[in-house]
């Protein structure tokens, strides 16, 4: 798989699957922007990628107004996206007893607006033939406890793309999704240890996933040899939704 001069926008890149996803990039030479809210965070990704095919840009897309930066970086680039990750979002357990209208907001106006308001202002900065790549989750389709709002908002992101599919199909762009199972990323060391075990005890391989495992189904999915595949929803979970 090549990406010689791709240029490649990743929103939530500073670390865990984005920064993963930015690094496999980068070494099948595409140009990467990865954004994120956070500048401290980004310097590290910086450094740990030292490249200057890396760049970052501090945005938050829970604001219009930071969408709205990145759009400019893009469109005085001067250079078409070709690949456009949609990766960013938060997540936060709570029963639906105990979820909060703040916690509530927060996840739909990061993991549902943003994305939205994102795709919807870089369509007209896709490359003709570009490939979109929506981050969606297991919970999407799987039920589980604490998981309420933050089911809600991935299977939000099912149906985004589903829609983008079909309307982004007369210029031959594709869009899917990508859906990861419980991954060890600096969003989820937050997890205690022992609910850890218990899901990687209910995963068919037995382990969690990585973030290399699932940079490597987004690559897959950017690349030409997935050229005949939009619409589809592809599960990165050891096997999980086997069995929903």
């Amino acid at each position: 798989m090549n990406f010689t001069d791709k240029k490649v926008i990743i929103t939530g890149g500073s670390a865990g699957i984005g920064l993963a996803t930015a690094k496999k990039f980068i070494a099948k030479g595409a140009g990467v922007l990865v954004t994120g809210r956070n500048t401290a965070t980004l310097d590290q990704a910086s450094a740990s990628i030292n490249s200057p095919e890396f760049k970052t840009l501090t945005s938050d897309i829970s604001k219009l107004e930071d969408i709205a930066v990145l759009e400019k970086e893009i469109s005085e680039s001067g250079k078409k996206v070709d690949v456009l990750v949609l990766n960013a979002g938060i997540a936060k357990q709570f029963s639906i007893e105990e979820t909060t209208e703040e916690v509530f907001d927060d996840l739909f106006n990061i993991n549902v607006k943003g994305l939205f308001f994102t795709l919807q202002k870089l369509i007209p900065h896709l490359a003709e033939g570009a490939s979109v790549i929506l981050i969606s989750s297991g919970v999407s389709v799987s039920g589980y406890a604490q998981m309420g709002a933050y089911a809600a908002t991935k299977s939000a992101v099912d149906a985004i793309a589903r829609t983008a599919a079909i309307e982004l199909a007369d210029r031959k762009i594709r869009v899917n999704t990508v859906a990861p199972g419980l991954t060890d990323t600096p969003m989820n060391h937050q997890t205690p240890e022992d609910i850890k075990n218990a899901i990687a005890a209910a995963v068919p391989l037995k382990r969690i996933g990585e973030a290399e495992e699932i940079a490597n189904a987004i690559i897959f999915l950017a690349s030409d040899e997935a050229s005949y595949i939009s619409g589809s929803y592809l599960p990165v979970d050891g096997g999980v939704t086997i069995r929903r």
